[in-house]
């Protein structure tokens, strides 16, 4: 056979864990991440299925939100902290460079000073959540975003 041809490589396996790469850390976050970001979309829809954006104060449709996150994502302390997170539309979160400023202002209308000063302090502080504490809240927001769905009649 010319070097140029060659037999294709066999698929390889993917290296798998003892529970399938069910419960690896990486996974387990994503899982949360996308059920999280789902619930706080949902807890700040209107029940006619819109929402008002916590950065520009915008009503628009749930299917333009976002999971908006005062604090960076990288805070595992606040990064599933329901005073962190907010419904924010596509655009402040993703384009907007000044969107905090007007997110700060209506953050601290919505949960007042006290609780927003408390927020920065556990950002601040670091936080390592164990494999079973990832899918206790996995299965706590689950069973909330179930509710939230039945009670406001919203599919997202």
């Amino acid at each position: 056979m010319p070097y140029y041809m060659h037999k294709p490589d066999k698929p390889r396996a993917k290296p798998t864990g003892k529970d399938g790469g069910q419960r690896s850390s990486a996974n387990l976050r994503r899982r949360l991440d996308k059920v999280f970001s789902r619930y706080i979309r949902l807890r700040d829809a209107m029940p006619s299925g819109f929402f008002r954006c916590i950065a520009c104060g915008q009503i628009k449709p749930i299917s333009q939100a976002d999971c908006g996150h005062y604090h960076s994502r990288t805070h595992t302390a606040t990064r599933w902290d329901e005073d962190n997170c907010h419904a924010e539309c596509r655009y402040c979160n993703r384009f907007r460079a000044d969107h905090l400023i007007g997110y700060r202002e209506n953050l601290v209308r919505k949960i007042g000073q006290q609780r927003f000063d408390m927020l920065a302090v556990r950002a601040g502080t670091t936080s390592q959540l164990s494999a079973f504490v990832l899918e206790s809240l996995i299965k706590y927001y689950t069973e909330k975003v179930g509710a939230l769905r039945r009670e406001k009649g919203i599919r997202i």
